[in-house]
């Protein structure tokens, strides 16, 4: 037994000694090096290296909660929405490498919001440029909404900027505002390519950009589209887009030169040539200023196949055949300046600023910003719940006399300051005023139109077209403040309110909601007026970066 012991614990040796032999002539695989994510502070806190690569990426983002208040004037059909609601998120993606022309940048935004309530918050405006979906139900028609946006998805490299990004043209930008309505220029998001170029240590600097026109576009006003839209009384009648949009030309006279005949022109603009816009702008410790301009085109389509009106001179019923021969309506060309200037105060507190900013424009009331609060890409639109009347925002108008497009022009001021009470409890205040005025005989010509195809402000001289909202001359006034508590950083908790108040220039409107029966085309002796109308909101805000 000792003996069979002794040999078993030999072979046992004898095997392991001859395994391991094996072992150690095998090549050993080493486990793969972890490379872990390394910080870079090239750019600034919360980059860091992409593994495997030499660029630096920072994620972001932001979730935000709002509730507001609105007045409504009455409950009539798409009216009677005084609060609303939003749940937002954001994320923000920004990849930079180093290389010899200097850093190579990539940035994405995306946002994505439930909108609820009154049209501040379930937006006609962000439905009818596409950024949003509403719902169709009977208690939810217009006023639930889904926003889902890319923000900025834009690429800068050796001064070139191309992509989706804010337009250069901007400057304020609602900044210091909750709810952003002070009138002028804020386009957060269009298609450009631009260049820009840092002139020398001046701190000046000059941009060229090539942008998007479909974001810049307020209508061409169209009598049958102006109408159908106070028909439905809603904004969200908008959601459903016309394919074309008719305006009247006269194309049959007699022989005293009386218009008896007519044709329709599709004015709905076509994406015949960028925006062009330059900026020259200034930085120092002091703040900055910026001056910038911008020029677009203004075109309308054809004449529209088998729609005439009315005679010829010589009675005959008018065709394309026998009208008188008329090219389409030649393209104008609709241009706007700006200038702003920024003051950085902590001479007052850390943090303070103050923004003075003026615009002026033809043709161009997405640049000035007159609509900036009411909303646009409708011929006629307004966001207080129940209005006593339109405002119509349109770009230009289409003669029915001599068959040209006519300029509208508008201007807009805007100051605004924000001051630290401490290092967490902040204040802003803002005031804007602004003015939009139609080309010259403008309405007039409408009007004589409308007293043979209807849907206008009806002929000059009667009652319905001295009191009928079309293509009013109009102004806005909006102020405001807010306070916000930042208890930790990079959290808000916000209230602001503002006043705003809108009217004709001269003269006085039908107020529909207190002429019960009276449409725009009936205004008894009886009918209410009024010349202005206001309104108050109030906008709760929480919002917390990362």
């Amino acid at each position: 037994m000792r003996l069979l012991k002794v040999s078993l614990l030999g072979s046992v040796a004898v095997t392991s000694a001859i395994t391991g032999a094996q072992a150690a002539d095998l090549p050993i695989k080493k486990a793969a090096p972890i490379e872990y994510v390394r910080v870079c502070s090239a750019y600034g806190a919360g980059f860091f290296y992409i593994p495997g690569t030499d660029t630096c990426l920072r994620v972001s983002g932001r979730a935000r909660f709002e509730v507001g208040y609105n007045d409504g004037y009455s409950r009539n059909q798409g009216a009677g929405d005084t609060t609303g609601y939003r749940g937002l998120a954001r994320i923000n993606l920004d990849a930079r490498t180093q290389t010899g022309y200097g850093t190579l940048r990539a940035f994405v935004r995306l946002e994505f919001a439930s909108r609820t309530g009154y049209s501040n918050f379930a937006s006609g405006t962000q439905t009818r440029i596409g950024n949003a979906f509403s719902a169709l139900g009977q208690d939810q028609f217009g006023r639930a909404q889904q926003f889902v946006s890319t923000e900025k998805a834009f690429i800068q490299f050796a001064g070139l900027t191309a992509g989706r990004a804010s337009s250069f043209f901007d400057f304020y930008a609602n900044d210091y505002e909750i709810i952003g309505g002070a009138l002028g220029s804020n386009l957060a998001s269009t298609n450009l390519l631009a260049y820009t170029s840092k002139l020398g240590d001046s701190g000046f600097s000059a941009s060229l950009s090539l942008e998007d026109p479909t974001f810049r576009k307020n209508t061409i006003f169209s009598a049958s589209v102006a109408a159908a839209n106070a028909a439905a009384g809603t904004s969200s009648f908008a959601t459903f887009g016309a394919l074309n949009a008719p305006s009247p030309v006269f194309l049959g006279f007699n022989a005293a030169g009386q218009p008896t005949g007519v044709g329709f022109v599709d004015v709905i603009e076509r994406n015949r040539m960028p925006d062009f816009v330059g900026a020259l702008r200034y930085d120092a410790a002091w703040g900055s200023a910026q001056v910038s301009a911008a020029v677009k085109d203004v075109n309308t389509g054809n004449f529209l196949p088998n729609q005439f009106l009315g005679t010829t001179g010589d009675g005959a019923a008018l065709t394309a055949a026998n009208a008188v021969s008329r090219q389409r309506p030649s393209t104008e060309y609709g241009w706007a300046i700006q200038g702003g200037v920024k003051f950085n105060l902590p001479f007052i507190a850390p943090g303070d600023g103050l923004y003075l900013q003026g615009a002026y424009g033809e043709g161009a009331t997405l640049y000035t910003g007159y609509s900036n609060y009411s909303g646009s890409y409708a011929s006629n639109t307004n966001n207080v719940s129940g209005a006593s009347f339109n405002q119509f925002f349109n770009d230009s108008t289409l003669n029915p006399l001599t068959g040209r497009l006519e300029l509208s022009r508008s201007f807009t001021v805007v100051g605004s300051y924000l001051h630290y009470w401490t290092p967490e409890w902040r204040s802003a205040f803002f005031a804007s005023y602004g003015e939009l005025s139609q080309a010259p005989g403008a309405r007039a010509a409408q009007g004589i139109a409308s007293a043979l195809v209807g849907g206008g402000p009806g002929a000059p001289g009667t009652r319905t077209f001295a009191l009928n909202q079309t293509l009013r001359d109009t102004y806005q006034i909006y102020t405001g403040a807010s306070v916000i508590w930042s208890p930790v950083k990079d959290l808000d908790i916000g209230l602001e309110g503002i006043y705003t108040k809108i009217g004709v220039t001269n003269g006085r409107v039908v107020d529909l909601n207190k002429s019960f029966g009276v449409s725009q085309t009936n205004i008894p002796l009886s009918a209410r007026t009024v010349s202005s109308f206001d309104t108050v909101q109030l906008r709760m805000r929480v919002q917390r970066d990362f």
